[in-house]
C-alpha cells in the first residue's frame, strides 16, 4: 500500500491538468471508449526490412514514457507472451523508482516484451510503438511526463533488432509520416531490469485512474482500431502468471 501511494501522488500532481479531463470523462462514463485522448496515433506503413518469422520466443525491450501505458498496449496484441514493466540504461543498484525518477541514472522507464516471430514481427511490434504506443518525436518527455527517464529509446537485444530499427526510422522519416523528425534513439548492451509489483499490470487493474483514463486507454483503443488483426482483447497478465 505505501508503495503504490508515492507514484500515484507524484504523478497525480504533475498531471493536475490531465486528471481533471480524466475525471470529466470518467463522471460521464467515457473511460470504457475514451473519445479523446492526450496524444493521437498516426497512421504509418510497415517497416519495409524486417525480421523473418522464426520459431520460439523473442525479446524486445522499448522504452516510451511511462511504463504503465507502453505494457498496456504490449498486453494486448497478439504473439506476445509478456510484457514486464521495468527499467533499462542505467545499473543494477539504481534500477528502483524513486531513483530513475531523479533522471540522474541512465534509466528509462522500460518494457521487455517476449513474443513469437511466428505470430507477431520485430517489425510489428516497431510499427506499433511508433504508431500509438507513444510519440517518437518528444525529446526526453512524453505528453506530462518530463526527464530523460521518459525518453524514447529502442533497446536492441542484437545487431537484427538495431538495423531494422535503424532502416524504420529512415523510412519512417522519409517518408515524413510525423511534423516533427523522430528523436528514438538506439541503444545496444544495456540490461532490463523488472519494476517494482506494484508498477506492473497497473492499466489494467486501474482502469479509472486519472492518469490511465487520459493518457493510456486510448492507447489500447487505438490499437484495437488500427490493427485489428494484432489486437488481442485479454491481456496477458505479469502478475496472474507469477502466481500460477
Amino acid at each position: 500500500m505505501t508503495g503504490i501511494r508515492e507514484p500515484i501522488a507524484r504523478r497525480s500532481t504533475s498531471f493536475a491538468r490531465s486528471a481533471l479531463a480524466a475525471l470529466i470523462l470518467a463522471a460521464a462514463a467515457l473511460w470504457q471508449t475514451p473519445a479523446i485522448s492526450a496524444e493521437e496515433a498516426v497512421v504509418i506503413p510497415p517497416p519495409a526490412m524486417d525480421e523473418k518469422p522464426a520459431a520460439g520466443t523473442a525479446k524486445a525491450i522499448f522504452a516510451g514514457g511511462c511504463f504503465w501505458g507502453v505494457q498496456g498496449v504490449f498486453q494486448h496484441v497478439k504473439g506476445v507472451t509478456r510484457a514486464v514493466s521495468g527499467y533499462a540504461g542505467g545499473d543494477k543498484d539504481t534500477a528502483v523508482y524513486e531513483t530513475v525518477g531523479t533522471g540522474r541514472t541512465g534509466h528509462a522507464e522500460a518494457v521487455e516484451i517476449t513474443y513469437e516471430p511466428t505470430k507477431v514481427t520485430y517489425g510489428q511490434l516497431l510499427q506499433v510503438y511508433f504508431s500509438v504506443a507513444h510519440n517518437p518525436t518528444q525529446l526526453n518527455y512524453q505528453g506530462p511526463d518530463r526527464g530523460p527517464q521518459y525518453r524514447s529509446t529502442i533497446f536492441a537485444e542484437n545487431d537484427a533488432q538495431k538495423k531494422i530499427a535503424e532502416s524504420y526510422i529512415a523510412q519512417l522519416d522519409k517518408a515524413k509520416v510525423f511534423p516533427e523528425p523522430i528523436v528514438t534513439t538506439l541503444e545496444t548492451g544495456k540490461t532490463f531490469y523488472p519494476a517494482e509489483d506494484y508498477h506492473q499490470d497497473f492499466l489494467t487493474l486501474n482502469p479509472t485512474y486519472p492518469y490511465i483514463v487520459y493518457n493510456d486507454l486510448p492507447k489500447v483503443e487505438n490499437l484495437k482500431t488500427l490493427f485489428p488483426d494484432l489486437y488481442s482483447d485479454k491481456p496477458v497478465l505479469v502478475l496472474a502468471a507469477n502466481k500460477s
